[in-house]
């Protein structure tokens, strides 16, 4: 059986993510709740079209960030059920969308933990802790 030529094939996307908690999730909770969401909002055929795969090997639990594939096609019904997520198993969290490209090195770049965010613009330079999401220290 021969394989399809890109040009036919379905174009996919890699979309990069991060678990805001207060308390660092396994991959496996994250899994299971992604999937429950996934199933809930679009369905068990409407997932199999997203095609949809959360990247074990890409799944930083330190950092708490991640990536998943999906359909150029889903990408937008995968955001929305990754909004819907509240809890993976008992601990509350907020599944937030970093980016999206559709080349896998350039989505891993977005999984940069990026430490301080300066603003020349003003006379004072204003840090921001992205890891403690917006401690800031004037």
């Amino acid at each position: 059986m021969r394989r399809l030529s890109p040009s036919l094939r379905e174009k996919k996307r890699y979309l990069a993510f991060e678990i805001i908690s207060k308390t660092k999730v396994s991959f496996k909770e994250l899994s299971e709740a992604v999937w429950a969401s996934v199933n809930e909002f679009m369905g068990t055929q409407g997932a199999a079209k997203a095609g949809i795969w959360i990247l074990s090997d890409k799944w930083n639990p330190k950092t708490q960030k991640g990536l998943m594939k999906v359909s150029a096609k889903s990408v937008n019904q995968l955001r929305i059920a990754l909004a819907l997520v509240t809890k993976a198993g008992r601990k509350k969290i907020i599944i937030r969308s970093i980016g999206l490209s559709g080349i896998l090195n350039k989505a891993e770049r977005y999984l940069a933990d990026n430490e301080l965010i300066t603003d020349t613009n003003s006379s004072n330079y204003l840090k921001i802790d992205i890891k403690n999401k917006g401690d800031m220290n004037g």
